[in-house]
């Protein structure tokens, strides 16, 4: 079934908890979209409010997909092709609704706290690898200091936090959605 990620600037929290909208960086976008790409997902959205950055990632897109980038690297046209842009997730869920007509989109949130509506790993997993679940999902991931509570409220489900073997807990977003998409579908091999 369908997987989608997003990559949310705004509304996420800063290191003091108030709302912010947050930078897109170049290495965010190429590492989520090789990620995405390499783990199955049919898009990957960079979902930033303002049209200054938005022009800015079109540049980016357009040097690896279309541009000189396109033809010097494929394999980052490959990945970046399926790299897309909106305002809000809520402009993703009108696409996402228009793309997959009469299918329900669930949307994932992840977070490093425990969260009240959290799902396992194991639990998310099994829907993915299920074929007869014809839902499509969208895993969304914060930048930051990580998603707003009023984004997590109003999520679907937010998966459990990544645990190491220490009770540390501050991953690079790149390095949180590498573990988490791997442990969704990855191989067991």
């Amino acid at each position: 079934m369908p997987l989608h990620v997003a990559l949310v600037h705004h509304p996420t929290v800063d290191k003091q908890g108030a709302v912010a909208a947050t930078s897109v960086t170049n290495l965010d976008v190429h590492d989520l979209s090789r990620a995405a790409r390499t783990y199955g997902a049919e898009g990957m959205w960079i979902v930033h409010p303002f049209e200054s950055t938005h022009r800015y990632v079109e540049r980016v897109l357009d040097h690896w997909t279309e541009g000189w980038g396109s033809t010097y690297n494929p394999r980052r046209k490959e990945s970046l092709a399926y790299t897309r842009l909106a305002t809000d997730l809520g402009e993703v869920a009108d696409r996402l609704e228009a793309a997959y007509p009469g299918q329900e989109v669930v949307w994932v949130a992840t977070s490093a706290r425990p969260w009240p509506n959290s799902i396992s790993y194991r639990e998310m997993r099994g829907w993915l690898a299920d074929p007869n679940d014809t839902r499509v999902f969208c895993l969304i991931f914060g930048t930051g200091w990580g998603l707003h509570p009023c984004v997590l409220e109003e999520m679907d489900y937010v998966l459990d936090p990544i645990y190491g073997p220490s009770n540390w807990n501050h991953l690079s977003v790149r390095a949180a959605a590498g573990i988490i998409l791997d442990r969704l579908m990855g191989s067991e091999r």
